[in-house]
């Protein structure tokens, strides 16, 4: 399965200093998250944003990594992007070890189910959860991990975050958590804490 990526290049002109690569939520697409890169102040960063391969029942020209309901298409959404990932480290000349992995709401849980899965800088879980599946897999190899929730979010509720946070740290995981007055979205603040997040943990 292939999957089709928004390709931002560095601002600077020259090569990137790392990936970050962001994944989109449920019914959204990857033009969604492309449109706040401009924000984020990383310019010596290659961004990367793939759509997931399905579309979604409801939402025209909406996406998603699998049903909600059923979670049907999460194994083949899963391959996908872990057969992506080391393709695109390998293309690009920049390991897995400087790629930042992100994502939001559906987009977060498949950032956390895949990158608990391979050797990356650094996990960004925005207004997202934790798929059950993934809690035997944590340990300290996993990457340091940003979690952000909105204390409002009427879609994603507050104590999945939470719920996910614990089960992060008992299974030995760098987790920086902070739950924000907003509802469910991606807030000035949150692009804020992002950015200090990928220069912190890249040095750059």
């Amino acid at each position: 399965m292939s999957l089709s990526v928004i390709t931002l290049a560095p601002t600077t002109g020259g090569s990137p200093a790392g990936l970050l690569v962001a994944l989109h939520g449920w019914g959204s697409n990857a033009q969604d998250l492309a449109s706040l890169a401009p924000y984020l102040n990383l310019p010596t960063y290659q961004f990367c944003f793939p759509n997931a391969p399905f579309s979604h029942p409801q939402v025209p020209e909406g996406l998603m990594w699998y049903d909600l309901g059923t979670q049907e298409g999460l194994p083949a959404s899963r391959h996908a992007l872990l057969d992506w990932l080391p393709a695109l480290a390998q293309q690009t000349e920049v390991p897995l070890t400087r790629v930042i992995l992100a994502g939001f709401s559906q987009g977060g849980a498949m950032t956390l189910d895949v990158g608990v899965r391979l050797p990356l800088a650094g996990l960004i879980c925005l207004s997202g959860y934790l798929h059950p599946s993934v809690k035997p897999l944590l340990g300290e190899q996993t990457p340091p991990v940003l979690m952000v929730h909105g204390q409002q979010d009427p879609v994603v509720p507050l104590s999945a975050a939470q719920q996910a946070d614990q089960a992060l740290r008992t299974g030995g995981v760098s987790v920086e958590y902070h739950e924000l007055p907003m509802a469910h979205e991606i807030s000035p603040p949150v692009l804020v804490l992002i950015q200090t997040f990928v220069t912190t943990l890249l040095k750059t």
